[in-house]
C-alpha cells in the first residue's frame, strides 16, 4: 500500500472511531458486535498522529518509531528509532523491564505478554510461535531514557486459519486454571478503581507473588480498533501497605466508550496466569446496565 492510501486508510478510519466510539472489525472480525467496516480502517500507522490518540494506534509519536516487525520460524524481532532516525539502545526499566511486548488478535483472542531481549545494536528479539493465522496487533510499551512514556504498535497478517474467535459476552468473573477471578468496579471515561479479587476453589488467595513489581498487571484493549490502555495498579509489594490479595486494585480511565477487553496477569506459586474479562465504558454516572453475567469458564494461559 502506497503512502497516500495509507494517509487515506487512517484518516477515515479515525473518523469512523471517535464518531462511534468505537473500532472497526479487522479481517478475522470482532468477538463483539460492532459496526461494519474495512479492514485498512484497523492499521492507523501514522507518524503524525494526534496527541489525544489512545495508545498503540500509532506507530510513530514524538520522534520516535516502532519499525517493521521481522519475524521468523521462532523469533519476532524489531527495533524502536528515535529522533534522529538511529535505533534506541538506552531506556529507562518500567515494572522491572526496559519493555514489554503485547501481542493480541484483531478479534482479541491470542493474548500475549512478553519481554524480549535487546542486543547492542538496538534489535529487540523474543522466541515466538504464531498460535493461529489472522490480523495480530504487536505493541511495544517502553519508556527512552530521558524520553517519554510510549505505547507503539504495528499490525502483523499472519497466514493461516483465520476463523473468528466466538461472539464473547459481557463478563466480569474468569475462571483459569482453578482460579476464579471476580471484576468490580466500572471502567468508565472519568477514572476510577477496578478491583479483582482472585480465589481458587473457593478459598480466597491471600500469598500473591510479586510478578514485574506489582500483584498484578492489567491491560485493557478497545474492540475493534484496539485501542490500549495499560492500567495501573496501586500500591506495591513489601510497601506495608498493600496486601498479597485477594484483591488487586487498579486505576484505570478509558478513553472513549465502548466495549473493552480487559487482561489480568498475576502470579501464584510460581507461575504467571492471565484471567479475561469484557466489559463496557460509560460516562461516570451512567446506571449499570450490564450486571454481572454467571461465571463463564475462560481458556486463560500461563507465561
Amino acid at each position: 500500500m502506497n503512502t497516500a492510501t495509507k494517509l487515506a486508510a487512517y484518516t477515515g478510519g479515525l473518523a469512523a472511531i471517535f464518531a462511534a466510539a468505537l473500532g472497526v472489525g479487522a479481517a478475522v472480525g470482532s468477538p463483539i458486535d460492532m459496526p461494519t467496516a474495512t479492514h485498512g480502517d484497523t492499521h492507523l500507522e501514522t507518524p503524525n498522529a494526534a496527541p489525544e490518540t489512545p495508545g498503540g494506534l500509532q506507530v510513530s509519536e514524538q520522534g520516535y518509531t516502532l519499525s517493521e516487525i521481522t519475524t521468523g520460524p521462532d523469533a519476532l524481532s524489531f527495533r524502536i528509532t528515535g529522533p534522529t532516525g538511529e535505533p534506541v539502545t538506552a531506556f529507562t526499566e518500567e515494572h522491572e523491564k526496559k519493555l514489554h511486548l503485547i501481542v493480541v488478535r484483531s478479534d482479541t483472542t491470542g493474548y500475549r505478554h512478553v519481554h524480549p531481549t535487546m542486543s547492542d545494536d538496538g534489535t529487540w528479539t523474543v522466541d515466538w510461535a504464531w498460535q493461529s493465522g489472522g490480523s495480530y496487533r504487536v505493541f511495544a510499551d517502553f519508556r527512552p531514557t530521558d524520553g517519554p512514556a510510549l505505547t507503539l504498535g504495528r499490525t502483523v497478517d499472519v497466514a493461516g486459519d483465520t476463523a473468528p474467535a466466538p461472539t464473547l459476552a459481557l463478563d466480569r468473573i474468569a475462571e483459569v486454571d482453578g482460579y476464579r477471578v471476580e471484576l468490580t468496579g466500572e471502567l468508565d471515561t472519568g477514572g476510577g478503581p477496578l478491583t479483582l479479587n482472585v480465589s481458587r476453589d473457593g478459598v480466597p488467595v491471600t500469598d500473591l507473588q510479586p510478578y514485574l513489581g506489582a500483584f498484578g498487571h492489567l491491560v485493557a484493549l478497545r474492540t475493534g480498533d484496539l485501542a490500549y490502555l495499560h492500567v495501573h495498579p496501586q500500591g506495591a509489594p513489601g510497601d506495608g501497605v498493600t496486601a498479597p490479595g485477594p484483591e488487586i486494585v487498579f486505576h484505570a480511565q478509558a478513553p472513549s466508550q465502548g466495549t473493552y477487553r480487559l487482561f489480568l496477569d498475576f502470579r501464584h506459586q510460581n507461575t504467571v496466569r492471565t484471567a479475561e474479562f469484557t466489559v463496557t465504558a460509560d460516562q461516570p454516572g451512567t446506571p449499570d446496565a450490564h450486571p454481572t453475567p454467571a461465571p463463564a469458564a475462560s481458556t486463560g494461559h500461563g507465561h
